[in-house]
């Protein structure tokens, strides 16, 4: 398998999960027909307003350091202006539009037929943060919201 010749499957599910009935971040997993599953934290301004905000407060009662506003981003996140399903599925298929899924969306699953070789291949440096097909069916089952 090229890099070249490696197109994603079509998408079978969208899963949105809501963080602590929370109306500004939601983890978003996507299920490929080929049953490979990514995810992506989906957030909007006043998620990110709300970091900052609580790293200024921290920080006020930490010595040597100068309470400011900030958020350090560890994992990807996609900006977006509301969290409804349109939204969300909107910006989806704009990144597939693109070819900047991969980019934006990490792979939770490993991919049946994939070789070391190929994995190397790919655009994703995330490949290290991978879980199993065991952890994502648990999480798909016992966890997530179904939407679509």
């Amino acid at each position: 398998m090229s890099l070249a010749t490696f197109q994603l499957p079509d998408i079978d599910r969208v899963f949105i999960e809501r963080q602590n009935d929370s109306a500004s971040a939601c983890d978003v997993l996507v299920r490929m027909t080929d049953g490979t599953i990514y995810t992506c934290l989906f957030v909007t301004l006043a998620h990110l307003r709300r970091q900052m905000e609580m790293n200024r407060m921290m920080l006020r009662q930490v010595e040597c350091t100068v309470p400011a506003r900030f958020a350090a981003l560890d994992t990807p996140h996609m900006l977006v202006e509301a969290l409804d399903k349109d939204s969300i599925e909107d910006a989806i298929d704009n990144l597939l539009a693109l070819d900047m899924f991969e980019t934006m969306f990490t792979r939770v699953t490993e991919l049946p037929t994939e070789t070391v070789a190929d994995a190397k291949k790919r655009r994703t440096q995330r490949d290290t943060t991978r879980t199993t097909q065991e952890v994502a069916a648990v999480v798909l089952s016992d966890v997530l919201v179904v939407t679509g």
